[in-house]
């Protein structure tokens, strides 16, 4: 009988972890299609009477076209993520000529320079001339403001970078697959089945201005609408699985 029982309470155990197991690698859903629940703009306070983030067609959707005066305006998600995939649908328009990109691990704060967003940044970049960015990383920390991958010394990344093998497309060709995925300080970012950065970046996000702004091991996933860009561009089907 006690052999029999040892067996029984192995298997409750064993039948625990794997039930436990899936919850923790199910999918969950952040956007509804109906509203903004579970996201908060955040931006400076000259910002915070106009509307740029809402949701129409089930989409959500930016809108800063003819309207340039305004500082960084962010989507930012409630909840807070360490080691999870992203994955996102995102609609181009070639008459966009702003900026956007999807930040990770990343955290605004509403008191550094009226308000500051800190964090590593998945770019994406509709302008047609310079689209082939869509999927490297960027970091909008203070005390860094430059490209990670490529690293690089700041903002400007040369056409030499461009690689041979990438694929955007416009809202009359169809919607953009981006896919981020964080495990540990590795970030890997897909951008419609192409493998875009294969990074680890255990030298930069547990770095001093990292730590210092509890950002790059963990924190929110955000939206962004870039200052002074007119932008138009929708999102939808986003969801994220913990790892």
């Amino acid at each position: 009988m006690m052999n029999g029982s040892k067996y029984v309470i192995v298997l409750c155990l064993a039948g625990t972890l794997l039930v436990s197991g899936f919850k923790a690698n199910r999918w969950k859903n952040l956007f509804n299609g109906k509203d903004l629940t579970g996201w908060t703009i955040q931006c400076r306070q000259p910002d915070r009477a106009k509307t740029f983030w809402t949701v129409e067609n089930g989409e959500i959707l930016c809108n800063s076209i003819g309207r340039k005066d305004h500082n960084h305006v962010w989507l930012v998600t409630d909840s807070e993520f360490e080691d999870f995939e992203l994955q996102l649908k995102f609609l181009a328009y070639r008459d966009s000529p702003g900026n956007c990109g999807v930040q990770f691990r990343s955290r605004y704060d509403t008191i550094l320079e009226g308000g500051r967003m800190n964090g590593p940044q998945v770019d994406i970049h509709p302008p047609e001339a310079s689209s082939w960015r869509t999927g490297l990383i960027y970091d909008e920390t203070v005390e860094e403001q430059r490209w990670l991958v490529p690293s690089l010394p700041n903002w400007n990344i040369p056409q030499k970078y461009k690689p041979e093998k990438y694929k955007f497309k416009y809202w009359e060709e169809g919607w953009n697959d981006l896919t981020i995925i964080c495990k540990g300080m590795h970030v890997k970012t897909i951008v419609n089945g192409i493998v875009r950065t294969d990074w680890d970046g255990a030298e930069v996000l547990g770095n001093e201005a990292h730590l210092k702004h509890n950002v790059g091991k963990r924190g929110h996933i955000a939206l962004q609408l870039h200052q002074n860009d007119e932008l138009k561009i929708r999102f939808r089907d986003i969801r994220i699985r913990e790892l």
